[in-house]
């Protein structure tokens, strides 16, 4: 599933996934910010080692890995 990163001015990041999944969380995002990355990805694990890696902040750990590293597909989003 595509994935979305949403900055604003003050560098405040909104990732979220695109389509009908993610609208709760861009009916959040401030006026200015705008869409500055995307990436494919079948999990919230895999989606947010994308994340971690595309800012510089180094291995993303979980602490509910039996959930985070289901995919989509598993969870019945598609």
């Amino acid at each position: 599933m595509k994935h979305e990163l949403w900055s604003n001015e003050e560098e405040l990041d909104t990732f979220c996934l695109a389509g009908k999944h993610g609208d709760d969380a861009r009916q959040l995002l401030e006026p200015d910010s705008k869409l500055v990355w995307t990436c494919e990805a079948d999990s919230h694990f895999e989606a947010m080692t994308k994340y971690y890696e595309f800012r510089g902040w180094g291995v993303y750990t979980t602490d509910y890995p039996e959930h985070d590293e289901k995919t989509y597909k598993e969870l019945g989003w598609e």
